[in-house]
């Protein structure tokens, strides 16, 4: 059942892309503990779930401004006034567990989980964020060890006080105040300092995980952002880091999340297959039509989940499993 309409406010899940949800990230002056720098994350997350990743609307939490019409479950409509904020609770094996976006398959339970984290600064308690992400990831996997589990951590690019001076003075902006050595992320020759080093380090070693009988610590997939602060740049992810080689590239995250759950949910358990297929969405969808009625500002290549269904062997039609999003 859609939610409930008068749910939807200022908490509620909103369209939101990549570029605009880490720009809000970057440049957040709220407090934290807000979470306002974070939440555009979330949102976003949740809208890719269902644009690029074929899951249904009502699956995902928080509900993000879409519903579905039409007899084959293919016409998506974009709609804020469905949507929603909140985070689902999950029975966890040691402890419940409120995650940020969750997709829930009827009468399987959760099948996908998405924590969003962040620093701007302290950049000394990464150690601390490694071992909640452990904990998290066990906790989850002890109780659901079929679920596809991600996490996407996004760093602040700060840079160190004296070349932010020599930036702005060369494009005439006033002096910004300085930063604690702690809260450095880039240094004067522009590489990551050796805190967010070591903390891709340790996070490569947390991906990756295939079956249900591996490692129940392991995320299925892990993305690493470190977002430019400043200027027209400002939301973007940096450029070279992650390096090219590096399993935790922002740009496989999706596609490895979408590959896992379908190993696991659609070929692993064919009789399942209509409950559990992500689904192709109508090409003449109004979410997908510009103007008045469709996604507000859908960014120039991105690439909805739109394609004509295939017949299968057993004559149901079949929404196919293949992500087709953004690079």
């Amino acid at each position: 059942m859609p939610p409930d309409p008068t749910a939807a406010g200022p908490s509620a899940c909103r369209w939101m892309d990549e570029r605009d949800a880490f720009r809000t990230f970057a440049t957040s002056e709220e407090a934290t503990q807000s979470q306002r720098h974070i939440k555009p994350i979330h949102w976003y997350v949740a809208c890719r779930l269902v644009l690029e990743g074929g899951f249904m609307p009502d699956e995902v939490t928080p509900h993000p401004p879409f519903r579905v019409e039409g007899r084959d479950g293919r016409r998506l409509i974009y709609d804020p006034s469905v949507a929603r904020g909140g985070e689902r609770t999950i029975l966890g094996g040691l402890k419940t567990k409120d995650v940020d976006v969750t997709v829930l398959k009827p009468g399987l339970g959760p099948v996908l989980a998405v924590s969003c984290k962040g620093a701007i600064k302290a950049f000394r308690n990464l150690t601390n964020r490694l071992e909640e992400a452990v904990g998290d990831c066990t906790n989850i996997h002890i109780t659901y060890p079929a679920l596809v589990a991600g996490y996407l951590f996004a760093f602040r690019a700060n840079r160190e006080a004296a070349i932010v001076a020599e930036e702005g003075a060369a494009a005439g902006a006033p002096p910004r105040r300085q930063l604690a050595a702690n809260d450095i992320a880039i240094g004067r020759g522009g590489a990551p300092v050796e805190a967010i080093m070591r903390f891709h380090y340790a996070l490569s070693e947390l991906t990756g995980r295939r079956g249900i009988r591996d490692d129940v610590s392991r995320y299925e997939s892990v993305a690493l952002a470190l977002v430019e602060p400043e200027g027209d740049r400002a939301g973007e992810p940096l450029d070279g880091f992650p390096p090219e080689d590096s399993r935790i590239r922002l740009g496989n995250f999706f596609s490895t999340l979408y590959l896992r759950y379908d190993e696991r949910f659609v070929y692993g358990a064919p009789d399942l297959k209509p409950v559990t297929r992500r689904r192709f969405w109508a090409e003449d969808s109004p979410a997908l039509a510009a103007g008045p009625g469709g996604i507000p500002n859908l960014p120039a290549g991105y690439v909805p989940r739109i394609d004509e269904p295939t017949e299968t062997q057993d004559g149901d039609r079949d929404g196919g499993t293949e992500g087709r999003g953004p690079e």
